[in-house]
């Protein structure tokens, strides 16, 4: 099956899971992890109607967004090297990976020197898996702050990872446990906080059942 055939396949299911929770067939939305793929398979899908894609590295999303459409949406999923954030500032819409509050205080800062509005992500490491990125507790308050009072970043959610070796039960436990922390924090700060991105393409059933609103799908649609 071509990428396309799979991302309509993968769309369907994931509207299917979340119609199966109680949800809307588009409370979910299914976000093509883009890395390592040509510019022409993200083509055939462009062409298709998709216009967000994900990438983890600066490098690659910088040659891929000079040679592809530019009403594409390009969220970054990868780790920051702080080098690096104005370079995505300039590049991406969306960053999922905001892990710490110097990190949330160097983007605000640098999208203001830029003129430019980011949606972010405050990535939390649920699972304490230590090659997993993600604020840790004793950080969290900090990194809430910072988002706080960024005046360039448009806080939209939280986003964690799994382990790929992760059980159902494991899994429930980590994806269960952001959808909590994203109640709590609602509840603390006023914000909407209206987005959950989790779930990858081995675990993406669990988290929509424990409230995903974003799945990072990469390996099932290039399959």
């Amino acid at each position: 099956m071509s990428c396309v055939d799979n991302y309509l396949r993968l769309k369907a299911e994931v509207a299917r899971l979340a119609k199966a929770c109680g949800r809307s067939e588009e409370s979910v939305q299914l976000l093509v992890v883009s890395k390592t793929r040509s510019v022409e398979e993200i083509k055939a899908l462009y062409d298709a109607g998709v216009r967000e894609f994900a990438e983890n590295r600066e490098p690659e999303l910088a040659m891929k967004k000079a040679a592809l459409p530019e009403d594409i949406v390009w969220h970054f999923i990868g780790p920051v090297q702080s080098n690096k954030v104005r370079k995505i500032v300039n590049l991406a819409q969306v960053v999922h990976s905001i892990d710490s509050a110097a990190l949330a205080e160097r983007f605000d800062r640098i999208a203001k020197e830029e003129g430019k509005t980011l949606s972010v992500f405050l990535e939390v490491s649920i699972s304490g898996e230590e090659c997993k990125g993600g604020v840790r507790p004793d950080g969290l308050d900090a990194a809430v702050n910072a988002l706080q009072s960024a005046a360039n970043l448009k806080w939209t959610g939280l986003m964690t990872m799994a382990p790929l070796e992760a059980d159902d039960a494991e899994l429930k436990a980590i994806f269960s446990g952001l959808q909590h922390l994203a109640v709590t924090l609602k509840e603390q700060t006023g914000l909407a906080l209206e987005h959950l991105s989790m779930g990858m393409s081995g675990d993406y059933a669990q988290a929509i059942a424990c409230g995903s609103t974003i799945v990072r799908i990469g390996t099932a649609v290039f399959a």
